[in-house]
């Protein structure tokens, strides 16, 4: 029930033309409301030159009617509007938020600041402000509570203005009184001088980055030159010692095909000693067998001596083999 009644309520500031809330909402001579710009836009769009009418009672002008401005009926407006677009529930202030000073009972959310008049406005209570010639030297900032701490305790003026001697900002009244004589300036002077500070500050620390930047770049270029260096001698040394590696591989080889060859040829020289020594056994053999003595000594006699033996020898610098360590005596 209560929704339709908002429903209701919120239909009869509708717009006859755009059927929304009105915005910027104007009156007729003839009491009907309209949003601004859609009214103009209507009469601008007439087909009969010099005949303005009003869409919903037909009234005609016989020129375009002043319009009359409502700010009771906008503030109306807006309120419907921030319900319909916002759970009520949103729109009051919180703990953590900064309420209006305007607003009795349960406050709504603060929404403006006044730098002039230092409080805080709702949406509502900011009407004024924005629509009355009045306000229009008034500032207005989003509201913060460090705005708040920004107010004199002693004078409840905003601090506006900032003494030199005693380095902290005051109000204008405290420039009167317990700052009299000091040198003052005003807070915008002084953040522009303050300003001018930081700007050189941040030149000499941004011009310092760029020669470490500079000097950075350069080590970099000397720890790749490093890299490099190593890579390049790594090579060349693995190159050295693959060449040495290969010349005593192939040493060791050459001198392996040459002690071959020379136990090969004494391995030929002991087969053809075995041979003839094997033919000598046989022949004694027979000989030892012979019942005719004077054939056997006469044999016998003949024969070379029976010591005789060749003697192996091995060549030089024969392959010895590697030596055994001597086993400890247990």
């Amino acid at each position: 029930m209560a929704q339709k009644g908002f429903e209701l309520i919120q239909g009869a500031f509708c717009c006859p033309i755009c059927v929304d809330l009105l915005k910027d909402p104007v009156l007729t001579p003839c009491g009907h409301s309209y949003c601004k710009d859609c009214i103009k836009t209507h009469w601008d769009s007439e087909t009969v030159e010099g005949t303005y009418s009003c869409p919903l009672c037909r009234q005609t002008f016989p020129t375009q009617p002043d319009l009359l401005n409502s700010i009771f009926l906008a503030t109306l407006v807006e309120e419907l509007r921030i319900g319909r677009d916002v759970p009520a529930d949103h729109l009051y202030a919180g703990p953590d938020d900064l309420a209006c000073d305007i607003c009795t009972g349960r406050k709504l959310r603060a929404a403006h600041f006044c730098l002039v008049c230092l409080i805080s406005f709702c949406r509502i209570h900011i009407r004024p402000h924005v629509e009355s010639p009045a306000y229009k030297k008034h500032k207005l900032v989003e509201p913060s509570e460090k705005l708040r701490e920004n107010i004199c305790s002693h004078h409840n003026k905003l601090r506006m203005m900032f003494c030199r001697t005693d380095q902290q900002l005051i109000c204008y009244l405290c420039s009167v009184e317990e700052h009299k004589g000091h040198v003052m300036v005003s807070a915008e002077a002084e953040t522009t001088e303050k300003q001018k500070e930081l700007d050189t500050g941040r030149k000499t620390l941004q011009e310092r980055i760029e020669v470490l930047e500079e000097e950075l770049k350069v080590l970099r270029a000397e720890n790749e030159a490093v890299n490099r260096w190593a890579d390049k001698t790594a090579e060349d040394v693995e190159e050295i010692l693959t060449g040495m590696i290969s010349d005593v591989k192939q040493k060791v080889r050459s001198e392996q095909e040459g002690q071959l060859s020379q136990l090969k040829e004494l391995q030929e020289q002991v087969g053809q000693e075995i041979t003839e020594l094997k033919r000598r056994d046989a022949e004694l053999k027979v000989l030892s067998h012979t019942e005719d003595h004077i054939r056997f000594l006469s044999a016998y006699t003949s024969l070379p001596g029976l010591a005789q033996a060749t003697a192996l020898r091995r060549p030089p610098g024969c392959f010895e083999g590697p030596e055994e360590e001597d086993e400890e005596d247990e």
